[in-house]
C-alpha cells in the first residue's frame, strides 16, 4: 500500500500521509489546521454553492478555519462552534453524545446557551472539513434540532469512503478509504 495519497481541490495539492486507525482500515490524514491557502480556497467555494443561511455551525477543532473563511464570505458576523466538553462559562449549555472515526469512544459535543439562541429559528449550514461516517455530522445536526434551529445544508472540503454516496451533503472532493494491509 502506499504511504501517502495526493489531493487535489480547488486548484491545490496536498500529499497526506495514510494512517492506520484500526486493524482493519487507514485513512489519509486530512488536517486543514493550519492551512490558511486550503482554508480560504474551500470557503471561497463552498460558500458559493451554499444556498440562503442565516447561520453557520462547526464541530471543534478542524473546521473552525473553514467554518470561518465561509462566514467572511457570507458577510456573517458570527458563527457557532460546538465545544468537545461543557465549559465554565457556558449557561443553559445543549448538550449530545457523538462517535467519531477519528476519536476513540464517546465524546460530547456542547453548545453555550447564547449560542443555541443564535441559531435558534434561524437557517443553519452545518460545515466540516471531512464528513466520513456522519457521526460527528448528526451530532452537530441534533444540537441545530435541539436549539430549534433549521439545517437546510451540509457541506465539506471533502466526502470521505462511502459519505460520497449521501446525497444530503455537499462536498468539494472525495477521499478514499484504504484497506489496512499487515
Amino acid at each position: 500500500m502506499a504511504e501517502s495519497y495526493t489531493l487535489h481541490v480547488c486548484g491545490l495539492t496536498r500529499v497526506l500521509p495514510i494512517i492506520p486507525i484500526s486493524e482493519e482500515l487507514s485513512i489519509a490524514s486530512f488536517v486543514l489546521l493550519g492551512d490558511a491557502e486550503l482554508a480560504s480556497a474551500a470557503g471561497w467555494e463552498l460558500a458559493r454553492r451554499l444556498p440562503p443561511v442565516d447561520a453557520l455551525i462547526t464541530a471543534e477543532a478542524k473546521g473552525i478555519p473553514l467554518v470561518y473563511e465561509i462566514a467572511k464570505q457570507l458577510g456573517l458576523p458570527r458563527y457557532v462552534v460546538a465545544r468537545k466538553s461543557v465549559k465554565t462559562y457556558m449557561h443553559n449549555p445543549v448538550v449530545t453524545p457523538v462517535h467519531s472515526i477519528t476519536t476513540e469512544g464517546e465524546q460530547l459535543l456542547c453548545l453555550h446557551g447564547s449560542d443555541a439562541e443564535a441559531i435558534r429559528e434561524k437557517r443553519v449550514a452545518i460545515i466540516d472539513d471531512v464528513i466520513s461516517t456522519g457521526q460527528s455530522l448528526a451530532a452537530v445536526e441534533q444540537l441545530v434540532s435541539q436549539a430549534d434551529g433549521q439545517v437546510v445544508a451540509k457541506a465539506a472540503i471533502l466526502a470521505e469512503g462511502d459519505a460520497k454516496e449521501r446525497q444530503d451533503i455537499l462536498y468539494l472532493e472525495e477521499l478514499p478509504l484504504f484497506p489496512r494491509q499487515a
